[in-house]
């Protein structure tokens, strides 16, 4: 039987390997987001943070507890928006990309 990794291993090394992968991992959490599917945005973005910067030092960053950090893109998560939107801010400074919303 051949060995298999999980999908987050898979992710965690495209987004070490590519950086253009990992932009477009943040960009599609965020879209999913504003498309009004939270929970597929919450998920990718989890994924992005666990393959980037991490729980930890994404909490001392933006002074939030590792753990509220985690239940907020967790399943039944709800983030508040100031806190989302300290999160989004981050990520998208330590990534050097600066995402803006367009009318289609």
């Amino acid at each position: 039987m051949p060995l298999t990794r999980s999908f987050k291993d898979l992710v965690q090394r495209h987004v070490t390997a590519d950086p253009a992968f990992a932009e477009a991992l943040l960009r599609e959490g965020i879209d999913a987001m504003l498309a009004g599917d939270v929970d597929t945005g919450k998920t990718i973005l989890r994924d992005y943070i666990k393959a980037t910067v991490g729980f930890e030092k994404l909490g001392e960053a933006i002074g939030t507890q590792p753990k509220s950090l985690i239940r907020m893109f967790g399943p039944q998560g709800n983030p508040q928006a100031r806190n989302l939107f300290n999160v989004l801010g981050y990520l998208q400074k330590r990534a050097g990309v600066e995402l803006h919303v367009t009318a289609k």
